[in-house]
């Protein structure tokens, strides 16, 4: 089992003094360059991965269809999420690797922006709909499949500076 971190005690700004809900002012802050790196998984059987990297799937390329469904989440994270910033996105990528002891795929989502907030939730918006599309590509064929692993892999500039997951 994996050690817990101490937590620090950090104001949650997404919260005004009573408790309710706002959007951060953010018109302060500096713009800089700022990156976010998130990754997920889709585990499935050996045969459905087989037909993804054979690209004989009966709805089309299902790789291509994840990266551009990504891409466009990470652009369309304010209309999902609420209390997310629209940003100005300058870099989107998603790349989709299979991994044979999963079985499954892969998907790493980088997006980059130069502006007074980070990117996390888009990068992690990328990777989580690039799985879905994957899952909705190919459910005819396999409904067991499962998304596993959502997560932040790393995160640059900004105040808080460099994050590295540990695993």
């Amino acid at each position: 089992m994996a050690r817990a971190k101490k937590l620090t005690k950090k104001k949650l700004t997404h919260l005004g003094t009573s408790g309710d809900a706002r959007m951060v002012d953010v018109s302060a802050k500096s713009a800089t360059e700022r990156e976010a790196i998130a990754e997920g998984r889709i585990a499935m059987s050996e045969t459905t991965l087989d037909l993804v990297l054979k690209g004989n799937a009966k709805k089309g390329d299902v790789l291509g269809a994840a990266r551009i469904a990504g891409i466009m989440a990470a652009k369309r994270t304010h209309n999902l999420i609420p209390l997310c910033h629209p940003l100005a996105i300058s870099k989107v990528s998603i790349d989709i690797v299979p991994d044979r002891k999963l079985p499954g795929l892969v998907v790493t989502a980088s997006v980059k922006v130069n502006g007074p907030t980070g990117v996390e939730m888009e990068a992690l918006t990328a990777a989580a709909v690039a799985c879905l599309t994957i899952y909705d590509m190919v459910k005819a064929v396999e409904r067991g499949m499962h998304i596993e692993g959502i997560r932040l892999l790393e995160k640059s500039g900004g105040k808080s500076g460099l994050y590295r997951s540990e695993t």
